[in-house]
């Protein structure tokens, strides 16, 4: 108990004579502050395309491909097999109409609002069921495209992203001239990076006859999922697989983002090696600074353990300082800043926002901490240790 109230004492101290080490106990504010931001930064980037891609998904609706194939762009469906999918029990009705999108996805270069470059835009053709299947989905702005028409709506994110798809534009592609006849809006996920037409039209269009690439349904419910895929995965008219939305989506988004925050990581890692030698340096000077105060102390009666908790926790409070400075200001730059990315399930253009999460906040003020305690452990020792009969003569 008496120790414990030592080391109070003592760290009590050691905080209130940081003033007295006001520019070493910047430069290590400062470099573990910097550590924070690009963690939480990069991070962010993963969490915002995971976000974009899994919110997309619905437990109450599926998606069904032809077996085998690993996305929409290589999937294959038959327009026979549309008619046997459309037939399957567990689908959500309105009157005897199945709410259910056949659908295409194909990609055209569209430029980018910022450089001008061209990127991999997806346009998916779908029913007349669309905004049904999708209930999440809404006309911002304009309105809904004419069906047997070239008219597209753009989801928010690929208007904001890329140039020349505002409402009223013409996008020319090839021999094809798109009409741009409204924005859409999905929440936030990965639909509004797409652009939306007449599933007939682009058959048309790209000479596909009757064919598809997928069929996106509703359900009457999410438990209605099992019975609906084991009726159509074991229907010989069909070769054909089925996913639940969310998890089809949360496959797509495992790659990009594992490989973010496996680069996120080690870029913490290097750079904290520099902050934590900031740190340490830091402390040290302290150290050297205090050693007239901690023989005192010493001489006093107080024991080695306390020296070392001051020391110690003066390296933890200026850290967790840094941490929360760090983290602020990740949050207030990099929260919700748009950006895109390609999708290599598809390869086409996912257009995020960055997500700075609770968690990763969490995450940046914990390895703050750890490299507040690391960079203060070794010179608390050398502190400890320190001779009293040593750091007397420095009177």
């Amino acid at each position: 108990m008496r120790s414990i109230k030592q080391a109070i004492t003592v760290t009590l101290i050691s905080l209130y004579t940081i003033p007295q080490r006001f520019s070493s106990a910047v430069v290590a504010v400062i470099g573990i502050m910097g550590v924070v931001v690009v963690f939480i930064a990069v991070l962010s980037i993963g969490e915002g395309f995971k976000a974009a891609m899994t919110n997309a998904g619905k437990a109450d609706r599926a998606i069904v491909m032809r077996s085998g194939a690993d996305s929409e762009m290589s999937s294959g469906l038959s327009g026979d097999a549309i008619d046997v999918i459309k037939q399957a029990p567990g689908i959500k009705h309105e009157g005897v109409v199945p709410i259910a999108s056949a659908e295409m996805f194909v990609v055209l270069d569209v430029n980018r609002r910022a450089s001008g470059t061209p990127s991999n835009v997806p346009l998916r053709g779908v029913d007349a069921t669309v905004l049904a299947v999708r209930y999440g989905a809404r006309i911002a702005q304009g309105r809904m495209f004419t069906y047997g028409t070239n008219e597209v709506v753009v989801g928010r994110a690929a208007n904001g992203q890329f140039s020349g798809i505002n409402v009223g534009d013409t996008l020319k592609t090839g021999a094809v001239s798109w009409n741009v006849v409204g924005i859409f809006e999905t929440g936030g996920t990965v639909a509004e990076t797409e652009m939306w037409c007449d599933v007939r039209v682009l058959q048309q269009v790209y000479r596909r006859g009757n064919s598809y690439q997928s069929v996106l349904v509703r359900l009457d419910s999410a438990s209605a999922f099992d019975a609906f895929k084991d009726k159509l995965e074991t229907d010989t008219r069909v070769d054909v697989q089925v996913k639940r939305e969310s998890d089809y989506y949360a496959e797509q988004s495992t790659g990009l983002t594992n490989l973010i925050q496996g680069v996120g990581y080690v870029i913490a890692f290097l750079m904290g090696i520099g902050a934590v030698f900031g740190a340490w340096l830091t402390m040290y000077s302290a150290v050297v600074a205090r050693t007239r105060e901690i023989a005192t102390l010493r001489a006093l009666g107080f024991g080695s353990m306390p020296v070392l908790m001051s020391v110690v926790g003066e390296s933890v409070f200026l850290a967790l300082i840094g941490g929360a400075i760090g983290a602020t200001l990740a949050y207030v730059g990099f929260n919700g800043y748009q950006a895109s990315t390609m999708n290599w399930q598809t390869f086409s253009q996912v257009a995020f926002g960055f997500a700075v999460t609770p968690q990763l906040l969490t995450q940046g003020l914990i390895y703050a901490l750890l490299m507040g305690l690391v960079g203060g452990v070794i010179p608390a020792i050398r502190a400890a240790r320190l001779p009293i009969s040593k750091a007397l003569r420095e009177l």
